[in-house]
């Protein structure tokens, strides 16, 4: 007899709580083998494809690609030890009335460990027994949106019959059962401050479903807004007014999640938090890039890649937070400390169709502008794919930034949480200078730095801008600390 077990979304690590699925790489009724990748989901950090830790027929997936699901809401069911898929009946598709099929947790799971599950005999499961309804049959449930249904299957409930579900844990503080088995409702309800207790539920045996939880928060939203149109009459109307002419004029609405959501809190974090300031200066990079260019030509045609601007100025960086670690630091708010860190983890920012995205070259103070260069190139290419790991996007220590990919010459860039400096570099143009007394076009560029204000004052990232700039004007200056 096929036994339907139930995959949750996993912890996919570095402390995220929710993904949107992307893409579902199985339909109901496929076959799938043990670990073998079921759907694209997109955190705030990485696209990941998650595998399901059973082999069986796929009999329920639950939300649809652009749906944002938390850990531990279901993802799909599986029919263990079926040959072809169950009726669309079976209970595990079942999308309200929390009762499935009767199964235990097989005694061995996957090779392939997410966190969350993995190897290892998971803890047996408490049988779910259907219902048994006497006498007059049951209203149907009212209609539910899908993702409201969706949920349903994670029930940590058991029915008894002729009794209301009974969910563990707690509401609102108060112990006792609430007729709620949807961890999604439980979710939605505690970020409005909506008291299960309260609510009646509208589906089987007074069954609390998404639907009623969203007519509460309307109910709520209605009265908090009469309430603000009676106490200030005048910014409602000024607020309706801007709804009306958006609505007129067929605003777009994109909603901040994934990994522009994540940039966007970050972004704002930082400037909440950082007392930042910026300093910039003009070099002329004309002996760099003649440097460059005569390091690429010493390779030869097969001498192996060429070592690029951005990865000389990456060297710089790191033989500039030798010189100057206070901007090679964090500050700890809890303990108000300054947290002087030993390596540098050398960020920059990658233009992606996903967004912008900051991967990281690990140990870059132990690694030469060849071996920078290097990992630059491999990194960019992972970002444009979308296949960046969470990890290749963590543990920065500084970030530099060249904006002048896009043909502008300045900017003020923002540091990136919980860093405490950024370095921005402009365009390298042809430009009028002063060059030993006289009259020149040179190749110049606008180096900018932004900085934490509590790790340094100016004088420290003032010296920190100018040797970056002395060792883009005379690389020789670099070969000191080589």
């Amino acid at each position: 007899m096929a036994q339907v077990l139930e995959f949750k979304l996993p912890d996919l690590g570095e402390g995220l709580t929710e993904a949107e699925i992307v893409r579902w790489l199985v339909e109901v009724g496929d076959v799938v083998a043990i670990d073998q990748p079921v759907v694209e989901v997109e955190t705030a950090k990485a696209m990941v494809e998650v595998p399901c830790p059973y082999g069986g027929v796929v009999t329920a997936r639950f939300g649809e690609e652009g749906t944002e699901l938390p850990v531990g809401a279901p993802l799909l069911t599986v029919a263990v030890g079926a040959t072809e898929a169950p009726a669309s009946s079976s209970p595990a598709s079942s999308g309200e009335d929390g009762a499935s099929s009767a199964v235990d947790e097989p005694s061995a799971g996957s090779g392939n460990v997410l966190v969350g599950y993995g190897t290892g005999a998971p803890t047996a499961r408490r049988r779910r027994i259907r219902p048994e309804r006497v006498g007059a049959t049951a209203a149907p449930a009212p209609a539910v949106p899908a993702a409201a249904q969706a949920p349903a299957p994670a029930a940590a409930s058991v029915f008894v019959s002729g009794s209301a579900p009974v969910a563990a844990g707690e509401a609102n503080g108060r112990p006792g059962p609430v007729a709620v088995i949807s961890p999604l409702v439980r979710r939605l309800a505690r970020q409005h401050e909506i008291d299960l207790r309260r609510l009646t539920g509208s589906g089987p045996d007074g069954l609390i479903l998404r639907s009623d939880v969203d007519s509460a928060i309307r109910r709520a939203g209605e009265a908090a807004e009469a309430e603000t149109r009676t106490a200030a009459a005048p910014v409602a109307a000024e607020a309706t007014a801007v709804r009306a002419g958006a609505a007129a004029l067929d605003a777009e609405r994109i909603p901040l999640r994934g990994v522009r959501g994540a940039v966007a809190d970050k972004l704002s974090r930082s400037r909440t938090e950082i007392p930042d300031a910026t300093c910039w200066v003009d070099a002329d990079a004309t002996d760099l890039m003649a440097a460059r260019a005569a390091m690429n030509a010493a390779s030869g045609p097969s001498g192996g890649p060429k070592v690029s601007v951005l990865a000389l100025l990456a060297r710089i960086c790191t033989a500039a937070l030798a010189r100057y670690p206070e901007l090679n630091s964090t500050v700890d708010t809890a303990a108000r400390e300054i947290v002087r860190l030993p390596g540098v983890h050398l960020g920059f920012a990658a233009q992606t169709e996903r967004g912008l995205v900051v991967p990281v070259v690990r140990d870059a103070h132990t690694r030469n502008a060849e071996s920078i260069g290097a990992e630059i190139a491999r990194l960019t290419e992972l970002a444009r794919t979308g296949k960046l790991s969470p990890a290749q996007l963590t543990g920065g220590t500084f970030t530099l930034n060249n904006y002048g990919v896009f043909g502008v010459d300045g900017s003020t860039p923002i540091i990136n949480h919980p860093e405490a400096a950024m370095l921005g570099v402009g365009r390298i143009m042809p430009k009028p200078w002063v060059h030993n007394g006289e009259l020149a076009v040179r190749q110049v560029v606008q180096l900018s730095l932004t900085f934490d204000h509590r790790v340094c004052d100016g004088g420290t990232a003032g010296g920190f801008l100018r040797y970056v700039a002395d060792c883009v004007e005379q690389p020789a200056v670099l070969l000191r600390t080589l």
